[in-house]
């Protein structure tokens, strides 16, 4: 148990509920009715501007039943959480990057990449995209890193809510069970089997690994609770004993033994959660390391390839078999397509578990968290750059053959050859300088949205709606996009150089047009963005426990 934790009631104070931050995985109590999962504002007292700029106010008792208007439903919800605005603004941002990328890809505006190769463990590249598709493919890098720190937050947020509601430990994880079965069902019924049309059984393009890593993250979030309480228990009653064996004055004892006692006990507590941060911070380093350490190439590529080949080299997958590196490298076979190896996507996701236990173990000043966010985000940008001058953490060494590698001396950092090049990660597993790198912006995002005024944060364009709604986002976007992108090829369409590799035929695509890419982007968030928003409304109207709920 956290710091602070044992002095709190059940009951909420209208300050407390200032600062309670809700991801969307976290079936958000911003839209639910028994009030926050947990206390953790940073005020006493009267409420100051400083925070009321930040994350904005909350009417209501002083038993914390505030209310507040519903971005997506305009109506008073209950037990407002006005810092939950923050996930939600970045993960509708996320929603409207990836569209960019999904829209490009169905109809063929661009190479799908930085490079005119993917961005994968020990493939050759030596050929930039062009400047607009590399922009966008860096900003759209941002996306699955951020979705799954999102998921472990949001495990944590609903984990300590349905605690305050009497879940016992085997609810919860039934409920994390039933979400994650519900992700893979969606997977296959609107993916596999109309784009694998019965010669694919398993075709992940990231809502499989979503699912993995939200029944670990659940399962591994409930084993940690329990931990905790029985060490600080452990370190409790050992302090206990020894105390005892040392007294030789029950008078004076029996005056200090309260107050000993209690400071004791906050001690166990305090050292207990420090200590399972730290093995979550552990698991996830590890979680990331192991895509190096199984990694077939060991982030190398070889020296001895033809000059000017680009693609993969040999071997692609380890000699444990087809099924150990499905959970652990991007797979190509003849039934199995997935990009998105699960656990190898598992390291966001437990960061994400352990920046909700920090939130939410005291009462932080709105300032104290953005200032937070903002510094974490420096110290990854730190190792990022130190991945590029150490040549340590990442899968693409001696893998860019580029012109200006080409003319440069013999042993020079390739990563210093070119801006880009710096920049250059790869996501096909993740690698250490890809997450560091990508989970640096998304904190220094979420620092931004934190700062802004509550008044101006919700008029930001569609992205709390898209961010509330971000499965029903998902799915819909996904089959609006590709349908609207099969019209777009055929109005505008023309046939490329290089082979399609979702079909293995010659690719037709707009390459060349991007104004038609931009301008179907643009419509299709114009049409999502009243579905969700409909799609919502729906949604606030469905108790707690509603399957409706996860999307």
């Amino acid at each position: 148990m956290p710091p602070d934790h044992a002095a709190r009631g059940a009951g909420t104070t209208v300050q407390e509920t200032q600062f309670t931050a809700i991801p969307d995985e976290a079936e958000p109590t911003s839209r639910d009715t028994h009030g926050p999962p947990s206390p953790s504002g940073p005020i006493h007292g009267k409420q100051n501007d400083a925070a009321r700029s930040t994350y904005g106010t909350t009417n209501g008792a002083a038993n914390g039943n505030a209310t507040y208007t519903d971005p997506v439903t305009d109506g008073p919800q209950a037990t407002a959480s006005p810092r939950a605005l923050a996930p939600d603004l970045l993960r509708g941002l996320l929603m409207v990057l990836q569209a960019v990328d999904h829209c490009s890809v169905s109809q063929g505006a661009w190479r799908h990449g930085v490079a005119l190769e993917s961005e994968q463990d020990g493939t050759i590249v030596n050929k930039w995209n062009h400047a607009v598709p590399w922009t966008a493919r860096m900003l759209t890098h941002l996306c699955a890193p951020g979705f799954m720190f999102l998921l472990g937050m949001g495990v944590v947020y609903f984990g300590r809510s349905r605690g305050k509601l009497g879940w016992s430990s085997w609810q919860m994880l039934r409920h994390f069970a039933v979400r994650a079965f519900v992700l893979a069902a969606v997977n296959e019924l609107l993916f596999t089997l109309p784009f694998g049309r019965g010669r694919i059984i398993i075709l992940n393009i990231v809502l499989l690994a979503l699912a993995v890593n939200y029944f670990l993250a659940g399962l591994l979030w409930l084993g940690m609770n329990a931990s905790e309480q029985a060490l600080s228990a452990l370190l409790q009653s050992s302090f206990h004993a020894s105390s005892n064996d040392e007294v030789e004055q029950p008078l004076l004892q029996d005056q200090t033994s309260h107050s000993s006692a209690k400071s004791i006990s906050e001690w166990s507590e305090r050292c207990s959660w420090h200590i399972h941060n730290a093995i979550l911070l552990a698991i996830a380093i590890v979680t990331v390391a192991w895509n190096h350490w199984l990694s077939p190439h060991h982030g190398h590529c070889p020296p001895d390839v033809s000059p000017g080949y680009s693609g993969p080299t040999q071997p692609r997958y380890t000699n444990l078999g087809p099924w150990f590196d499905f959970w652990f490298l991007s797979v190509s076979y003849k039934r199995v397509i997935s990009p998105f190896p699960p656990l190898a996507w598992l390291s966001p996701a437990i960061l994400g578990l352990l920046y909700g236990r920090i939130v939410l173990s005291r009462k932080w000043r709105a300032y104290t968290i953005n200032a937070g966010n903002a510094a974490f985000a420096v110290v990854l940008m730190l190792l990022f750059v130190l991945t590029r001058l150490l040549h340590v953490g990442n899968l693409s060494e001696d893998c860019l053959r580029m012109p200006e590698q080409l003319a440069s001396s013999e042993g020079r950092n390739q990563y210093l050859a070119s801006f880009r090049s710096f920049f250059y990660i790869v996501k096909y597993p993740p690698s250490f300088s890809y997450i560091v790198f990508t989970m640096s912006v998304n904190f220094l995002l979420l620092a931004l949205f934190g700062s802004l005024p509550e008044k101006v944060a919700r008029r930001i364009p569609t992205l709390l709606t898209f961010g509330q709604s971000a499965l029903f986002f998902y799915i819909v976007h996904l089959m609006l996009y590709f349908g609207m992108g099969n019209q777009v090829k055929a109005w505008f369409g023309h046939d490329l150089d290089h082979i399609d590799p979702m079909t293995g035929k010659p690719a037709v695509g707009t390459e060349g047009k991007p104004a038609v890419m931009w301008i179907t982007w643009l419509v299709g968030l114009a049409i999502l963005w009243p579905l969700c928003r409909g799609y919502g409304r729906f949604k606030s109207t469905k108790g707690v426990n509603s399957v409706w709920r996860f999307f």
